[in-house]
Order: structure tokens, then C-alpha cells, then sequence
């Protein structure tokens, strides 16, 4: 009877924990951006209004070590881009059924238009985020990400050396695969 409670509980749970990342070799995600909001302010004190967003998250890893990732987007303000560029250290928390990951990064971020770096430098950029992820099929999972940024940007000295906060909250959905 032991035998067979025991043998019972190994199949369940080899068939409900199969298509989870935390018994994965190792797991490989791509994502999008879908919303960038700036919460930062310009250098006279203005909100920041940002257009759309456009790039990839992509990110590495193995089970019960930290992975690797990295964002490249870029966020169209009114006449401007702001480029980020990130890289991330994430740990995927070994939770069956759902894929948690909490991960940061620094990187930087920089205005990209025809007179932009004569005016203003390349600001240091910071991050915290957290993904969540439902397994779509054994070896897919489908994930949202929330992105907090924080990146400052300087003008020039013989511009004033005045601050922007360009720092806000970023949306991505992705896709990870498990094998």
C-alpha cells in the first residue's frame, strides 16, 4: 500500500512540476517593452511625456545560480529618443507552477537626436525588477515584467549642469523557454 501511495505522488508531481523552470538545465527568455512612463522631471521642472517604447529583454540562466540579462530600448519622447541600455543579474525563484524572477541592473541611458550630446551627458541608469510567468505549454512559458528605472542626466557645465530625472516604470511581456 506504501508502494503505491509513494509511487502515486512521484508520478503527480513529476507531471505538475515538469513544465516548471525550477527543475529546467537551463531557461531562455526574450521580451518586449510595451510602456515606458517617465516619473522624473526635465530641467525646468516639467513632466516628461514619453511617446512609445521599442527593443528586447533577453536573459540566461541555470537553476539555483543567478542568471545574466539584458534591456536595449529606446523611448520616444517629442522630439527626442531616450536610449537605455541595462545589464541585469536575476534569480529565478524555484517555485513550481509559476515562473517568479527578481532581478537588477545598471547600465545607462542617453538622449539620442542631432544636437543632443552637445548638450547633454550620458547619464548613469539603475534597476529593480520582477517578472511573472505562467507556463503556456511544457517547455513555454508567457511572462510579465514590471521595470522601476532610475537614470539621471546632466547638461553640460557651460550649459548649467542643471539635472533631469529621467527615471520611471517600464512593461514588457516575453516568452521563456525551458530545457
Amino acid at each position: 500500500m506504501k508502494r503505491k501511495i509513494i509511487l502515486t505522488a512521484f508520478a503527480a508531481t513529476s507531471l505538475i512540476f515538469s513544465s516548471t523552470q525550477a527543475f529546467a538545465l537551463i531557461n531562455f527568455s526574450a521580451g518586449i517593452p510595451f510602456s515606458h512612463t517617465i516619473t522624473g522631471k526635465d530641467t525646468d521642472g516639467s513632466e516628461i511625456d514619453s511617446d512609445s517604447v521599442s527593443g528586447i529583454f533577453i536573459q540566461v540562466g541555470v537553476p539555483i545560480f543567478p542568471g545574466v540579462g539584458m534591456d536595449n530600448y529606446k523611448t520616444k519622447l517629442d522630439t527626442v529618443d531616450l536610449a537605455t541600455m541595462i545589464y541585469n543579474l536575476y534569480y529565478l525563484l524555484p517555485i513550481p507552477v509559476i515562473n517568479l524572477t527578481l532581478g537588477v541592473g545598471a547600465g545607462s541611458t542617453e538622449l539620442q537626436c542631432s544636437t543632443c550630446s552637445s548638450y547633454f551627458e550620458k547619464g548613469p541608469a539603475t534597476q529593480w525588477y520582477a517578472s511573472f510567468g505562467m507556463p503556456i505549454i511544457p517547455l513555454f512559458d508567457l511572462h510579465l515584467s514590471y521595470r522601476s528605472v532610475s537614470s539621471k542626466m546632466k547638461l553640460k557645465a557651460i550649459y548649467g549642469g542643471t539635472e533631469s530625472d529621467f527615471g520611471g516604470n517600464v512593461m514588457g511581456l516575453g516568452i521563456g523557454f525551458n530545457f
